[in-house]
Parts: structure tokens; C-alpha cells; sequence
């Protein structure tokens, strides 16, 4: 899973959680002129605006002082949303029983991407069921996954009468 460089994950979630958040994952796309640093934060309550300000605020004056980063990026805050990415496996295990759309960076029995609900997470391998195909999807295979929101998974028909 792609996640932020160690030294940054180790520098950034501390502060998050020590302010009282869940630090659910942190995205850095490098990029000489324009690379992004996004920080999924979540709580128990929900995650508003001050949430994002007062969590960015923090964490720009640790990165100005510690500068582990080279060149120009925009720091970002955000609530992971409906349709929240994952990181972590223990982020599968608390969603067992839900879909998640998975990218992979080789194909698995053809498939580069996956839609499937999580049947299972042992070690680290997680298993998703698409359709009758049943998927054991090694952790570190997957480059992207995301939380298929439950409104988009109920829309798939118009429903008769």
C-alpha cells in the first residue's frame, strides 16, 4: 500500500493522535514544483473544518522547524470520508464485511482492480469475495484501496414494483 515515507509517517502520526485524532493514513506525492502531503485524520465525532486547522497548524510548524521534506508541497488535512482510503491491514479488519475497491500492481488471476467484499484478513492476506470469485489479495499487491461507500453498493439497480 502506498503510503508516506517512514520518517514522515513516524514524525506526523504522534503529533495527530497526541492531539486526539486517528491518524488513518498520510498520502505524499513528491513533485519538484507542485507535491502534495495529505493527512486522513478521523474521530469518534466526525472530523470538522476546525478539526483540519487546528491538526495543519501543528504539524506545519514540526515540518518547518524538522524540514524533512525537499522542495515545494501543499500540506492538506482531510477527513478520510464515505469513501476512506486504507493503509494499514488493521484498517481491513475493522471493516470486515464491507467492499472495497482495490487497485493491484500486477494483476491476480487477470485482475488489476477488484470490488470485493472483505471475507477475511489473516497475516497478510486479505481475502475479498466479487461476486463467486473468492480473491486472496496479499497485502503488500495492492497499491490503492478505498472503502466502497454502502449508498453506492445499495444504488446498483432502480429496484421494480
Amino acid at each position: 500500500m502506498r503510503q508516506a515515507p517512514d520518517h514522515l509517517v513516524n514524525l506526523i502520526e504522534p503529533i495527530v493522535e497526541g492531539l486526539g485524532y486517528e491518524c488513518v493514513g498520510i498520502d505524499y506525492n513528491p513533485h519538484p514544483k507542485h507535491g502534495c502531503l495529505r493527512i486522513y485524520i478521523d474521530s469518534e465525532n466526525g472530523i470538522l473544518v476546525e478539526d483540519c486547522s487546528r491538526v495543519s497548524h501543528q504539524i506545519s510548524g514540526v515540518l518547518d522547524v524538522e524540514d524533512p521534506i525537499q522542495g515545494n508541497y501543499q500540506l492538506e488535512i482531510s477527513s478520510p470520508g464515505a469513501d476512506r482510503p486504507f493503509f494499514k491491514i488493521s484498517q481491513f479488519e475493522q471493516f470486515i464485511g464491507s467492499t472495497v475497491s482495490v487497485n493491484l500492481y500486477k494483476a491476480i488471476d487477470g485482475r488489476r482492480k477488484i470490488t470485493g467484499l472483505i471475507k477475511k484478513v489473516e497475516d497478510d492476506i486479505i481475502t475479498l469475495q466479487e461476486g463467486d470469485q473468492i480473491y486472496e489479495v496479499p497485502f503488500n499487491a495492492m497499491s490503492k484501496a478505498r472503502l466502497v461507500p454502502e449508498y453506492l453498493i445499495e444504488k446498483g439497480g432502480r429496484g421494480g414494483k
